[in-house]
């Protein structure tokens, strides 16, 4: 995801329909605000504003991908990312003898489109596509790619409403972790204080009160496996959905692998003491910013991810890790090089995806596994499994 970091003040203004949408939406939040006697857990917030039916920006029929989006993803960069990802797809196909693709909230569609395309060239093609995918707006979005970009591959697509009791093949999720809702939280002398939201007039703000018994346990526990306690007033945020999340997808997983690309860190960098007021970022027309309370239902809410807690459930749900490394390194593993031949223009996107100031070090890829033998090659670079 790349986008331009500003102030608030610095964004555009939506247009009028926009507003009115944002402004339905914080009706919805007041709501649900009230209902909870005044204050809700950022958290629920954040659930709302992004997937609230409807309403919220990843439920809603706003253009979110793309230059003429909110930011711009890999796929939409360069087609040589999915190629990338297909390679790596096809390998894992051919070992366990066929299988489908599961990705997981497809975006404008693209990076299926290209997945596709190289899977047929590679003559290692899915018995199914399968998209999960929340948004009714996004699926038509995505049918209308797919059915433009992969003449003839369109009718191996379909789409979930919920994960498959039983699946083998691949797993892919590529900026999905990050769109989880989080907690936020501020370490205090002998505990945690955890962030909530309250309406302020027309709009929101910032609301304390000690952690919860739940919270409280959870980031207790978590922080004895930190080289240090936080410092008080040390803010960050923590994502209580993540380990359900790839639980839910490994009792899915029969045999094949689990891919997810992401930004974030291992938990010791994440929780760096240079880190002291956390990842939270929003993301408005091509522009990133920290105010959360701005236009909801029209911007993008995110927080880097934990790896570490990634690699944590992923192994206690049953999946054997298979490597985690950065971006540049497993597409690099992966031939993007190769792929990118002697082209100018994508040499240039091969450097947005590769190179450390750009996405090459701030994504990574994290990958499990069940029932294979061979090891996964866009690991076969460098695995930094160990700084987990």
């Amino acid at each position: 995801m790349l986008s331009n970091r500003q102030t608030a003040a610095d964004l555009p203004r939506p247009d009028a329909d926009a507003l009115a949408h944002s402004q339905r939406l914080a009706q919805r939040i007041r709501a649900a605000i009230e209902e909870a006697g005044g204050a809700i857990p950022f958290s629920r917030y954040m659930e709302l504003a992004l997937y609230a039916p409807g309403l919220g920006y990843y439920s809603a029929g706003a253009r979110k991908f793309g230059a003429a989006g909110d930011f711009v993803t890999a796929p939409e960069i360069s087609p040589l990312f999915s190629r990338c990802l297909a390679r790596q797809c096809a390998e894992v196909l051919a070992e366990i003898g066929g299988g489908a693709i599961l990705e997981l909230g497809a975006g404008s569609g693209v990076m299926a489109a290209d997945i596709l395309m190289e899977l047929q060239a590679l003559a290692r093609l899915p018995e199914e596509y399968l998209i999960l995918e929340v948004s009714a707006e996004l699926r038509e979005r995505q049918r209308q790619t797919l059915a433009a970009k992969a003449t003839g591959l369109a009718s191996r697509v379909r789409w979930l409403d919920s994960l498959p009791e039983e699946f083998t093949g691949v797993m892919l999720g590529n900026e999905v972790l990050d769109a989880l809702p989080v907690e936020r939280f501020l370490k205090r002398p002998g505990g945690f204080d955890e962030y909530c939201v309250r309406s302020e007039g027309e709009g929101f703000t910032w609301s304390m009160r000690p952690a919860g018994e739940q919270l409280a346990a959870v980031l207790q526990a978590f922080e004895t496996t930190l080289p240090q306690p936080l410092a008080p007033g040390y803010v960050s945020e923590i994502c209580l959905g993540l380990m359900p999340l790839i639980s839910s997808l490994a009792d899915s997983l029969e045999r094949g692998a689990l891919l997810l690309l992401d930004y974030g860190y291992p938990r010791n960098a994440y929780y760096h003491p240079e880190r002291a007021m956390g990842t939270l970022m929003c993301h408005y027309r091509q522009r990133a910013h920290d105010d959360p309370f701005l236009y909801p239902g029209l911007q993008d809410i995110t927080a880097h991810v934990d790896f570490t807690a990634a690699a944590e459930a992923g192994t206690s749900a049953g999946l054997e890790l298979a490597g985690y490394t950065t971006q540049a390194h497993f597409l690099m593993a992966l031939g993007v090089a190769g792929l990118s031949g002697t082209d100018l223009r994508a040499a240039q996107q091969v450097k947005l995806l590769t190179l450390p100031e750009e996405m090459g070090e701030r994504f990574k890829a994290i990958g499990f596994t069940r029932g294979l033998e061979t090891l996964m090659t866009g690991f076969a670079l460098l695995d930094l499994s160990r700084s987990l």
